[in-house]
């Protein structure tokens, strides 16, 4: 059996332009373009690569783009100043705090300064909680994204079980909240988690994000499940991700490809975040 790809690709595509439909509409409406205040620390250039494809998308999108940039020996009372100054500002939409800062910067009091209202990344305490108790509000891009391709593909949830392997903040924790939201039964593995396998082999939905790559091989794979691959690592061969895909699609129902999978989802769904916040911010909510 050879696995059906999930074209991320495709679906992120398909986002986007619902997004901005959505933006045409607002304005058409006598509302104002969201706007995204992007905020890069320093010269790292993957995270300067990333935040690039978040802006030129999100102008693509009808937004405005709010980016700022600050050089990586930043105090943390001006880089705080900077969050706040956005915070107040009534034409920033969503603020996103490119991560990983530099390490002087304490980067979760920079975060803990977005108002939850303006968290397009899901990251703010507030919205974490009003994730765990099944509450409206602004879902982590990535998470949300894997979401949207279950969704795409048919795969069913309602009583399926699910596991989420790894247990971060970004991707691990929320998956499980909103696979459970969803009426999954969900168990998530970790580095300690006793025979990662046999665990992974009872999944109907297996969603993998422990950032180590080809930790899920095909003997973690339960014949027909479907695979999310959340792990994107360069090596000598190009990019890879979590999951042994050439011996996993082989076994596997259907699974999302790396890149090409998840990794589009993730910018698709910051838009679609960005266009909820400015609706709600213009008393124009859903």
């Amino acid at each position: 059996m050879t696995a059906r790809l999930i074209d991320g690709t495709a679906v992120a595509r398909r986002v986007r332009e619902e997004v901005g439909r959505g933006v045409q509409e607002l304005v058409s409406a006598g509302g104002t373009a969201p706007g995204l205040a992007t905020v890069l620390v320093g010269d790292d250039p993957a995270s300067e690569v990333y935040v690039r494809n978040k802006r030129r998308l999100s102008v693509e999108a009808g937004m405005q783009d709010l980016h700022r940039h600050l050089p990586g020996d930043v105090d943390q009372e001006t880089a705080a100043a900077l969050i706040d100054e956005l915070a107040a500002d009534p034409a920033v939409s969503g603020i996103l705090l490119q991560l990983p800062t530099p390490k002087h910067l304490d980067s979760d009091a920079l975060v803990a300064r977005i108002p939850a209202e303006k968290d397009v990344d899901g990251l703010t305490t507030a919205n974490a909680g009003l994730l765990a108790q099944g509450r409206p509000g602004l879902r982590p891009c990535t998470p949300a994204g894997v979401m949207t391709l279950l969704e795409e593909y048919d795969v069913p949830l309602p009583g399926a079980e699910a596991v989420v392997v790894g247990r971060s903040v970004l991707v691990g924790k929320p998956m499980a909240q909103l696979l459970l939201a969803e009426n999954a039964t969900v168990t998530v593995c970790h580095s300690r988690t006793r025979d990662l396998a046999e665990v992974c082999r009872r999944a109907d939905v297996l969603v993998v994000a422990a950032g180590i790559p080809g930790i899920v091989g095909a003997d973690a794979v339960k014949p027909g499940a479907t695979v999310i691959d959340v792990g994107i690592h360069r090596g000598e061969n190009g990019l890879r991700g979590d999951v042994e895909f050439d011996d996993v699609v082989e076994v596997a129902g259907a699974i999302t490809p790396v890149p090409g999978g998840v990794g589009p989802m993730t910018i698709a769904m910051l838009l679609a975040n960005t266009l909820t916040a400015a609706r709600a911010q213009q008393g124009r909510g859903d």
